[in-house]
């Protein structure tokens, strides 16, 4: 890992979990524009992909056979956090890349007693401190390698697609979250809804906005992350969409998502 222009500073990062069981709503383009978007306006930053599937990684350019070590290693406990830690693309933002080898991980770690807190264990590298934020990716379902994430994160983010089925599995996410707060971590919160892939020239998605705000009230984030071809493009050249189309509307609507995360964050803590 290069460490070259991260303060040198003691702090405590945010860790922000960002979820959702439901796949194809803008999970993993979220975390990785979001995370991007807070380097940009200096915020140092961690990305740490918790999905086997590993998009994170390959949409932050990371190749599949350049993981040596990853999410996977470090759950596990065969490697310090630190040790997994690679350079992105993007001043400010590093990434813990994630691997295939993180789908056995839920049927290694059922038999362990500490199971649901090996990403906290991990968590106590002094590397964090090098960090405003931790964002995680989470894997597009409610299980082991996601209760270890909600375990060890202060909130949850949850990115919502604009579709008819929108508040179906959310009840239950909120539930789980609920559950996780009650018996694992009592300081984990609900940070928002995130409404993404929002299409103003289609009824249903004006109307699922409504709904969801509705159901939610300002937990809903006032930023909508808009369809946007340029934001599906982006992940197949390895780069975030603030990198491959600053000016689009897409890039846009993640550097305003991350200043109203900074705004919430501001207000919480003056709270």
């Amino acid at each position: 890992m290069t460490t070259k222009g991260l303060k040198t500073a003691s702090k405590q990062p945010e860790i922000i979990a960002v979820a959702n069981q439901k796949g194809g709503v803008g999970k993993t383009t979220t975390a990785i524009n979001l995370a991007t978007a807070l380097a940009a306006i200096k915020k140092d930053v961690l990305l740490i992909d918790m999905d086997p599937q590993g998009n994170a990684s390959t949409g932050l350019g990371r190749e599949r056979n350049d993981r040596e070590n990853s999410s996977y290693e470090v759950i596990m406990g065969e490697v310090s956090l630190a040790e997994a830690i690679v350079d992105t693309l993007v001043p400010g933002l590093h990434l813990v890349p994630s691997t295939i080898d993180l789908t056995g991980a839920e049927l290694e770690l059922v038999h362990q007693e500490q199971r649901t807190f090996q990403l906290r264990r991990a968590f106590r590298d002094p590397v964090l401190e090098n960090y405003d934020y931790v964002l995680i990716d989470c894997p597009p379902s409610l299980n082991l390698l996601t209760l270890n994430t909600f375990a060890a994160s202060h909130s949850v983010l949850v990115p919502l697609q604009c579709e008819f089925f929108a508040l179906e599995g959310l009840s239950l996410l909120l539930q789980t979250i609920e559950t996780v707060k009650t018996n694992f971590n009592p300081s984990l919160e609900m940070d928002g809804v995130v409404l993404t892939m929002f299409d103003g020239r289609n009824n249903l998605s004006e109307q699922v906005a409504i709904d969801v705000r509705n159901y939610l009230g300002d937990k809903v984030y006032n930023t909508v992350i808009p369809r946007n071809v340029r934001v599906s493009e982006a992940p197949s050249h390895g780069k975030p969409v603030l990198l491959y189309d600053l000016k689009c509307a897409g890039s846009q609507a993640y550097l305003e998502l991350a200043s109203e995360l900074l705004k919430r964050q501001k207000k919480k803590k003056a709270a």
